[in-house]
């Protein structure tokens, strides 16, 4: 598989010829979908938590009598079928979201990913990217010279200067090789791939 090898320009110079293992698969709908909803159903802390009968503030006392007001019977006002009674099944802290994917599904799924980032030419290599100090402006400015408005930069090593410049970028994230992430993938426009990831990259997904 060949991508195309940008400039700081934003243009194409070259072909740069990626592993066929990680950039050459065929897209596999189910697996990418599967690993997806896997990854942010992991994500999800589950600190949210609603009241059952028992735990909402309530009387115990009897709210109408049983017989002769034409209504239904009711025994005290935490009933699930009251307003403000609690839930049946309420949803608890410690529930857990996770889903279970195996590394070989994973590393297929991510391949699949990239090899359809490269066919619809989502994808591309740059030599690297560096910034001389942590400013935000000039690496908006570098990135609006190559036309990028959403792009995902997976560079061999994040150094503090560029952390810091990326960070403020709305539309864009720079992440090293073992923080790429399927969503992230499937969410922006453009990825980069600087020479030396692509290798560890290879590593992880071949």
């Amino acid at each position: 598989m060949q991508l195309e090898l940008l400039n700081d320009q934003g243009q194409a110079t070259a072909k740069f010829d990626a592993p066929e293992t990680v950039f050459g698969r065929e897209y596999n709908e189910d697996l990418v979908h599967q690993v997806v909803v896997a990854f942010q159903a992991n994500a999800r802390q589950g600190t949210r938590a609603q009241k059952d009968r028992e735990q909402v503030k309530h009387s115990t006392k009897k709210p109408f009598k049983q017989k002769g007001t034409g209504r239904a019977r009711a025994g005290m006002t935490s009933s699930p079928l009251w307003r403000g009674g609690g839930r049946i099944f309420p949803n608890m802290p410690d529930e857990n979201f996770s889903h279970k994917i195996n590394k070989k599904m994973y590393r297929a799924g991510m391949a699949s990913i990239f090899s359809q980032l490269a066919r619809e030419g989502r994808l591309a290599v740059v030599e690297s990217l560096r910034v001389e100090s942590p400013k935000t402006k000039p690496l908006a400015a570098r990135f609006k010279a190559m036309n990028l408005e959403s792009v995902m930069v997976i560079a061999d090593q994040v150094d503090e200067n560029l952390y810091l410049a990326s960070r403020n970028l709305v539309n864009v994230l720079v992440v090293e090789p073992r923080y790429a992430d399927p969503v992230s993938l499937v969410h922006y426009r453009k990825v980069l791939v600087t020479k030396a990831a692509m290798d560890k990259l290879k590593e992880m997904f071949a």
